[in-house]
């Protein structure tokens, strides 16, 4: 479980299970292999390639590799 704080100062948090901080992404790419891997069981599918975290309070959306953010995308008004 995790913790980061958001540049509008929200503190972000996936420890509580569900969450909505913490979004599944994927390609469509992604998607079409997992779908052909014909996953029965919903704990045996693989991890997204990345972390995808969104700020419930600003709407901010952060992207981590590895543990780092590397992107962060901001709601245009």
């Amino acid at each position: 479980m995790a913790r980061f704080l958001c540049k509008c100062g929200a503190t972000l948090s996936n420890s509580e299970s569900p969450n909505d901080t913490e979004l599944h992404v994927f390609t469509d790419r992604e998607w079409d292999e997992i779908i052909n891997l014909d996953i029965l069981d919903p704990l045996s599918m693989p991890s997204p390639n990345y972390d995808v975290w969104q700020c419930m309070e600003c709407g901010r959306i952060h992207v981590f590799s590895d543990n780092e953010v590397i992107k962060t995308y901001i709601v245009e008004i």
